[in-house]
């Protein structure tokens, strides 16, 4: 889309409409994964004990002379009910802001608000698989394009693959996006990761996914890479950094990302 040269308006309407999608589709639909990964493996975290996620990213996407940067910090807490099946509840915070040569916009605030169970229902071996069903509570603005302004409803299933040092993870997933901007209510996903065990105490990771694309009007689905580094400072705390590209136009241009985990 192009900006009228003589409507502040349709600017204005542009920008508006570009924080909206790009808050909404800059979030990973499995998300609280391994971090920086985006694609989740079938380990639990053990009954009785907890696990606390914190973890940031900052996205850029120009285009059409539109330049959009988010920034999005997120904070998830794991519980194990049983050896094989985790919950997990996570709360992410937004800061998205729009500007073309003239008009700025911003707006920040909580997002939606999703509750996880991870139940392991096979394990053989080297092999595991899981499922993960997964509710989005509509505690974000969806006016300011912070939430969905529904509940939605998700199923993951979870295949890894253990052989050290390297281990590989392969997600298919299932999302019902119900929503009030007039975004796509039916979205697959699918997506591959791989581990590499560097050192007893660092791994390099790889990450390589698509999802359909919440613009029902969109001809193209968001595909992504990324790549990084999870390093374990000390045992049950983990640091970890990374970087996401997008590999088409209908994803983010590149998103940077850090976080820290704790296991107690």
């Amino acid at each position: 889309m192009k900006f009228p040269q003589d409507s502040t308006v349709s600017r204005i309407h542009t920008l508006s409409v570009s924080i909206a999608l790009c808050s909404v589709l800059s979030c990973p639909a499995a998300a609280f994964a391994m971090h920086p990964l985006i694609t989740d493996d079938a380990g639990t975290i053990g009954a009785g004990k907890y696990q606390l996620e914190v973890n940031g990213e900052y996205g850029h996407e120009k285009e059409d002379g539109v330049t959009t940067e988010t920034t999005q910090g997120a904070a998830s807490l794991s519980y194990g009910l049983s050896e094989s099946m985790d919950l997990i509840v996570g709360l992410p915070y937004q800061h998205v802001r729009a500007t073309d040569d003239t008009t700025i916009m911003a707006d920040n605030g909580f997002s939606d608000t999703s509750i996880e169970v991870k139940w392991r229902v096979y394990e053989h071996a080297d092999w595991s698989l899981a499922i993960k069903p997964g509710l989005t509570l509509p505690t974000g603005d969806d006016e300011a394009g912070l939430g969905a302004g529904k509940a939605s409803y998700r199923l993951f299933s979870i295949i890894s693959k253990e052989m050290n040092p390297w281990a590989f993870h392969l997600n298919l997933g299932y999302i019902k996006n119900e929503n009030t901007l007039n975004e796509e209510k039916y979205i697959w996903h699918a997506s591959i990761a791989s581990t590499f065990a560097v050192t007893d105490n660092l791994k390099a990771v790889a990450n390589l996914g698509v999802e359909r694309n919440r613009d029902e009007f969109a001809d193209t689905d968001p595909a992504f890479f990324l790549a990084g580094l999870i390093y374990t400072l000390s045992e049950g705390f983990d640091l970890d950094c990374g970087i996401k590209y997008g590999l088409n136009a209908s994803e983010t241009d590149y998103t940077v990302l850090a976080g820290i985990t704790w296991r107690f």
